[in-house]
């Protein structure tokens, strides 16, 4: 899903993007750069048309090069929250479930900024793009990507797309330096049976921890103006005045090899003259073949340990005794962990019904091999090592609605019956219709699920902690409703979780036995009113009391903007103010020590809205904004908490007192951006 929103911020149609309206892959007429230039009569307006499928999909999509939310960051949207720096550890309000079918590794606090190697697009263009995208906030808060796809055939593409996020914040050493790319290419050979779908994807994202300011309190002492002066919980200006001694790391490397053979009745079309010529296939059987391998690796660590940091986990006093003073590393906590996994899987596939209309089943078998492995950085230590070998079965039924009018449903699972998981599944079933400005789909989702490695295993040069949990179930049933023509979109939800696995208070994975439902609704509304237009969105979320979920019940975000056209229509502006709220709550908490968000009720906070001023404008294929952002801090004089910490001990003495760190916003702010398109 990141990579559908961030490719929506930077590529490649150029129409009036009215909200609520389908974007569309038409482009301003360029000169043919192929045309003979010595006779200008021969030049050609070719509009440049870009679309892109998704794997395993016969859906074909059009990105939107809309003003109307340019401006908005693309990792954050739409209920995405950050710990108040562009690249930190992100936690998502509109409570979503991990995805933990089968063995995993349960990294997710970056996921927004990865790519997902089942998830990419795949393009296909008349004419080559390259688009070049940037962001610009204060105290050097940068986001850069540029990509790049081209048609090398009219039946071969590739395209290759590569971020940098480097933001080292408002607060005291809690930078971030991320690298993300990903390279696809997709062949069908021209009669139309043979399609080969390869995709490389490498993600590495860098977090130095700070582990929150000291005190809420010091938001509003004088003596802190400058934010980037506040004392934070694992600062060490022994160590360095702008890097922590407390970081996390997440690298991760796949790769994707997917080949199909289809058998059907294959047909010839000629264009007018006889001079050309194109296949076209109906498909009523295939064979496919599918090949996955990854790598990923997590690193913890601390050069300047404090031992009351870790009393939860472990006991140990160490030379480095905190923020006092700091050794060159005599002592440290490290804590490695590594997933490989390789993926095969074939299936075979059958069609029914005429083009167009066609229902596809499938049934395949696959196995898998995973390890992990948890390293203690010693020179006598040794290691943990386990390795799962799995075999799983999958089946699909799946009809989708291409045109308007059409029904889509579809029915698809996923069964693990060796291995260590075995018994986990997942089961899936929609139904839906696609009209002519709107569309419908409904659906159920059971899943049954085993807990992550790194919930099971903790293990360092100084402790080695294991967890047994029971697998976790997972139902949900949900409906949504988009119709362009009423610019009107909105949906339900109904999650029934049992042995609901999280992390407490205490830094220790835990389960929470007794079944609960959580039900969301969600709806949002585009007004138009002349050149005027008012886009409200809100977010209701009705939890069971006293469950181990940290989600406010109201969140709302409206936006009112002016967009016209200027100078014949070469110049397209959008001005506006926008304003994003929730109700009080309980937040959740940032664990630096396991790189996760943990369950907590102790601190409630109830913060103010969150505004912003924004002029966004396009002339032809570049697009720019600046934006004055977090504008209530210009006006509230309240603690604009976003999470909690970890509990520090206090040797204050007293009793029973453990100050509790937090993250907040950062000040009002201003941000710039672009992107333009290159077409050849």
């Amino acid at each position: 899903m990141f990579c559908l929103l961030f490719c929506g911020q930077v590529v490649f149609a150029q129409t009036g993007g009215t909200p609520g309206q389908l974007p569309s892959a038409s482009s301003t007429p360029q000169k043919d750069t192929n045309a003979n230039k010595s006779n200008t009569n021969k030049w050609k307006n070719i509009d440049p048309v870009l679309t892109y499928q998704k794997l395993n999909s016969a859906h074909i999509y059009t990105s939107d090069s809309a003003l109307h939310t340019f401006q908005r960051s693309p990792f954050t949207e739409p209920w995405y929250q950050d710990l108040g720096n562009q690249g930190s550890p992100v936690n998502n309000l509109l409570f979503t479930p991990e995805d933990r079918l089968g063995p995993t590794l349960g990294y997710h606090v970056f996921d927004v900024y990865r790519f997902n190697i089942d998830s990419l697009p795949y393009y296909n263009t008349t004419r080559p793009f390259s688009i070049f995208s940037y962001r610009l906030g204060s105290k050097l808060e940068q986001t850069a990507w540029i990509s790049h796809t081209q048609s090398i055939r009219p039946n071969w593409n590739f395209a290759v797309e590569y971020h940098k996020t480097y933001s080292p914040g408002l607060y005291q050493t809690e930078r971030n330096n991320h690298d993300n790319g990903f390279l696809t290419t997709n062949y069908k050979s021209l009669d139309r049976h043979y399609a080969l779908f390869g995709a490389m994807v490498y993600n590495k994202e860098q977090h130095d921890e700070n582990g929150g300011i000291d005190s809420a309190g010091l938001l509003l002492n004088s003596n802190y103006i400058d934010r980037s002066t506040i004392p934070t919980a694992y600062g060490n200006e022994y160590y360095s005045a702008t890097r922590s001694p407390v970081s996390n790391v997440l690298r991760d490397f796949s790769m994707l090899v997917q080949q199909s053979y289809t058998w059907g009745l294959t047909d010839t079309t000629y264009n007018a003259d006889s001079t050309q010529f194109s296949y076209k296939l109906i498909p009523r059987f295939s064979i496919t073949h599918k090949l996955e391998l990854s790598t990923e690796k997590h690193t913890y660590k601390d050069v300047s340990p404090d031992s009351t940091r870790y009393s939860t986990l472990f006991n140990e006093s160490f030379v480095n005794t905190g923020s006092n003073y700091y050794y060159a590393p005599v002592d440290s906590v490290v804590t490695e962990q590594v997933w490989f996994w390789i993926d095969n899987k074939i299936s075979l596939d059958g069609y029914l019904g005429k083009e167009g209309h066609q229902l596809k089943f499938s049934a395949g078998i696959g196995d898998r091999y995973d390890e992990f492995i948890s390293k203690p950085i010693t020179d006598s230590g040794g290691q943990v090592h386990t390795g799962i070998l799995s075999n799983y079965l999958e089946g699909e039924l799946k009809k989708e609605a291409l045109q308007p009018g059409q029904w889509e449903y579809g029915a698809n699972a996923k069964f693990f019956f060796t291995g260590q998981d075995a018994g986990d599944f997942l089961l899936h079933l929609l139904l839906g219709k696609e009209f002519k400005n709107a569309s419908f789909v409904a659906g159920f989702k059971e899943q049954l699920n085993s807990a992550p490695y790194s919930y099971t295993n903790y293990q360092n040069e100084y402790a080695h902690l294991t967890y047994n949990l029971n697998k976790e179930s997972v139902s949900q049933v949900y409906a949504t409703l988009a119709s362009a023509a009423l610019r009107l979109s909105g949906g339900v939800r109904s999650y029934v979780i049992s042995n609901y696995i999280y992390i407490d208070q205490n830094e220790t994975p835990s389960q929470y036995t007794v079944p609960f439902t959580l039900n969301q609704a969600w709806i949002r509304k585009v007004f138009k009113l002349g050149d005027f237009y008012l886009d409200n969105e809100f977010v209701y979320q009705q939890e069971a009391i006293n469950t181990p979920i940290n989600v406010p019940a109201f969140m709302g975000k409206n936006q009112i903007s002016y967009e016209h056209s200027l100078f014949h229509h070469t110049l397209k502006t959008a001005v506006g103010f926008a304003v994003q709220y929730n109700t009080a709550y309980h937040p959740a908490g940032y664990d630096a020590l396991l790189n996760r968000f943990f369950y907590q009720n102790t601190t409630y906070i109830g913060n103010p809205p969150v505004m912003s001023l924004y002029v966004n404008f396009r002339v032809k294929r570049f697009r720019a904004f600046i934006m004055g952002d977090q504008l209530q801090q210009l006006f509230y004089l309240r603690n604009t908490i976003l999470f909690t910490g970890t509990p520090q001990v206090s040797f204050s003495g007293i009793s029973g007192y453990n100050p509790i760190p937090v993250y907040a916003a950062p000040d009002a702010l201003i941000r710039f951006g672009f992107s333009w398109a290159l077409v050849d």
